[in-house]
């Protein structure tokens, strides 16, 4: 069964939801949460997304999020998460897959 396509429009805020696989942890250390805001910051920049909230949580995170241009949040999040879990895998000594599939993304109402 295909995917059904996100609705990633250009200026209409989205709010983000990524869980860790099997709701496991993703964060152990201050340092993951500072590399993976680092990380979101920069690919925020490159790909025309502004960010207006974050919440990181240990095991999952919100983002509140606006791209100035359609399909930009999803180039976003596939940069982060595929830096972040290179990174997170070296440095815990593990492999395979972090985060539960695809994000979840609905969007918000301005008002």
């Amino acid at each position: 069964m295909a995917r059904k396509p996100r609705l990633d429009l250009s200026g209409c805020t989205q709010h983000i939801i990524q869980r860790g696989n099997n709701r496991q942890v993703c964060f152990v250390s201050e340092e993951d949460f500072s590399l993976y805001a680092h990380y979101l910051y920069k690919a925020s920049k490159k790909f025309g997304v502004d960010i207006h909230a974050w919440v990181f949580m240990t095991n999952h995170v919100h983002l509140l999020v606006t791209p100035k241009v359609a399909g930009a949040v999803s180039t976003m999040m596939l940069s982060v998460g595929r830096r972040y879990v290179r990174y997170f895998n070296h440095t815990y000594q593990r492999t395979g897959t972090l985060w539960e599939g695809r994000f979840k993304s609905c969007l918000v109402d301005s008002e």
